[in-house]
């Protein structure tokens, strides 16, 4: 093959992960070339509207993956955390990269911490998950829709619509744009737990052994331990961007940590659990972790939670 095609959005930070993979495999493989396809997605397309209420991630998967069905596009580059748990027949994910920061962050112009923020700040974010959390440590937060590409949402910070918003620090971190606001605060994994594979990126490729070859050189061991075991732990409950889940495996030398959280959109009801195994034992962690809050109604909670995110304001 001398010639790749990468189907990708057009927002800045797509195509800075985009023209990343581009440099990786072209350096990895000289000779190829490697060409972006860029196109919008019908998530990028309706941006005052809930997630949840239209579909969730894959919004932002779907042309992309129609694109490469067509033979235009030999793979996608996604932030794994948009990416669903099921794929298209003729498609499948082939690569998981070294993760970023997984945390999230706090931006603001005035404030340093969440803690810091005043009683009955307004703070940006559409993730049921981070309201969930949110609400859990501060009640007293009013929690505002926030859609847009990043700079967008950095935009709305600056003209003062948000005390604070609440983004992924990896997004951050790739675009260089801490210093475009006054406080850039990552948020410690013991208040907010992220989501099922942030801060890596996942490369969907079309079932092709030689696409699949090429794009090989690109994964990362422990991302793919710790994201597996992220993943199982969503789908085994059914979750998707219409539910507030949060979960987080970590490699520590041969220890493997996870911890997980669900409940309600406004933090009123919620169970957490975590787990610590070895690395060999972790293609089984993220079911058994499952299981475990399944066991103390977890999936009635969850049903409770895609209520109210479709039939609420939020």
């Amino acid at each position: 093959m001398k010639k790749l095609i990468i189907a990708t959005r057009g927002s800045k930070l797509a195509l800075w992960q985009s023209e990343f993979v581009k440099a990786e495999l072209e350096k990895a493989h000289p000779g190829l070339e490697v060409e972006l396809s860029v196109m919008m997605t019908k998530g990028d397309k309706i941006l005052d509207v809930a997630l949840a209420k239209i579909g969730g991630k894959g919004l932002f998967t779907k042309e992309l993956e129609e694109a490469m069905l067509r033979g235009e596009a030999h793979i996608a580059v996604h932030s794994l955390k948009d990416v669903p748990m099921a794929f298209p027949e003729g498609l499948k994910l082939g690569v998981i990269t070294k993760r970023e920061d997984v945390r999230d962050a706090m931006l603001s112009e005035k404030y340093a911490s969440l803690e810091a923020l005043p009683l009955g700040a307004v703070v940006g974010t559409t993730s049921l998950r981070r309201r969930m959390q949110l609400l859990k440590l501060r009640p007293d937060f009013v929690i505002k829709n926030l859609r847009g590409n990043v700079n967008t949402r950095i935009r709305k910070l600056k003209e003062g619509e948000f005390d604070a918003i609440i983004l992924a620090s990896a997004g951050i971190n790739r675009l260089g744009l801490s210093a475009e606001v006054n406080y850039f605060t990552p948020i410690s994994k013991e208040v907010m737990i992220p989501a099922s594979g942030q801060a890596a990126l996942g490369i969907e490729i079309v079932c092709d052994a030689e696409v699949e070859r090429l794009v090989s050189v690109l994964n990362d061991e422990d991302a793919i331990i710790e994201t597996r075991v992220e993943r199982d732990f969503v789908t085994i409950l059914e979750g998707g961007c219409q539910v507030p889940i949060g979960v987080n495996a970590e490699l520590c030398g041969d220890a493997l940590h996870v911890k997980a959280i669900l409940g309600l959109p406004d933090g009123s009801e919620m169970l957490s659990e975590a787990i610590t195994t070895t690395r060999a034992e972790y293609a089984s962690v993220g079911k058994a972790l499952a299981q475990k809050v399944i066991d103390r109604g977890a999936k009635a909670l969850l049903e409770r939670a895609e209520q109210i995110a479709l039939n609420e304001i939020f």
